[in-house]
C-alpha cells in the first residue's frame, strides 16, 4: 500500500508559490529578451518579490535558466520518446527523440546555448545543473533503447553509440558556427553523422 504524503504546510505552500512565480517570471523575460539582457532585479520585480528573496531560491541567472529550461527539456524528452515508440526504423526513431530536444533548446537560440554552457561548465554542486545532466543521461538511455531494437547491436554497443549521438547533438547545438542555422539544418547535420554509426543493411 502506497503512503500518502501529508499536505504541505502554509510555509511550504508559500515557498512553492514564490518559486513558481520566479520560474514563470524568469521564463517570460528570458523568452522575450534573452538571458543576457535580463537582470535579476527585473525578474524579482516581475515575480513580485524582493531581490534578496530571489537569491534565496537561485544564486545566479544561470541557475534560473537551468530551472526554466529543465522543465521544458523534460517535457520535450517525454514527447520524443512517445513519438519514437511508434517508429520502427531506428534512425527515424532516434531523430524523433532528438527533434523534440533540439526544438526545445532552440526556442530562443542564445538561451539554449547558454543552457548548454551552464550544463557543462556550471557549479557541480548546483542541483538544477545535476537535473540537467540527468536529463541528458535520460536522453542517452532513450536512444540506447532504440538502438537495441536492431539485434546486431548489443547493450554495450548501444550505450557507446548513444553516448556518441548525445555528443553529436550537443556539439551541433552549441557550436558557434551553427548559431544562425535553423532547426531543420541542425537536424540534417545530425542525421548525416548519426547514420554513419548505425549498422548497414
Amino acid at each position: 500500500m502506497s503512503e500518502i504524503s501529508p499536505p504541505l504546510g502554509r510555509r511550504e505552500r508559500n515557498k512553492q508559490a514564490k518559486l513558481d512565480r520566479i520560474v514563470a517570471a524568469a521564463g517570460e523575460l528570458f523568452a522575450e529578451y534573452g538571458v543576457d539582457e535580463v537582470t535579476t532585479q527585473q525578474i524579482a520585480e516581475k515575480a513580485d518579490i524582493g531581490a534578496g528573496t530571489l537569491f534565496l531560491y537561485a544564486k545566479s541567472k544561470g541557475e534560473l535558466l537551468l530551472m526554466v529550461q529543465n522543465s521544458s527539456y523534460a517535457d520535450s524528452l517525454v514527447r520524443g520518446k512517445t513519438a519514437a515508440e511508434n517508429i520502427p526504423e531506428p534512425l527515424e526513431a532516434i531523430m524523433a527523440i532528438l527533434t523534440e530536444v533540439v526544438h526545445c533548446n532552440r526556442t530562443q537560440v542564445e538561451n539554449g546555448r547558454t543552457y548548454l554552457r551552464e550544463m557543462v561548465f556550471g557549479d557541480p554542486e548546483e542541483p538544477h545543473r545535476r537535473e540537467a545532466l540527468s536529463l541528458s543521461q535520460q536522453t542517452e538511455e532513450a536512444v540506447a533503447e532504440v538502438l537495441q531494437r536492431d539485434q546486431r547491436t548489443d547493450a554495450e554497443a548501444a550505450v557507446t553509440r548513444a553516448h556518441i549521438i548525445s555528443a553529436i547533438m550537443f556539439l551541433t547545438m552549441s557550436a558557434t558556427g551553427n548559431a544562425a542555422k535553423s532547426v531543420e539544418e541542425l537536424l540534417t547535420e545530425m542525421r548525416t553523422l548519426i547514420q554513419v554509426l548505425l549498422p548497414t543493411r
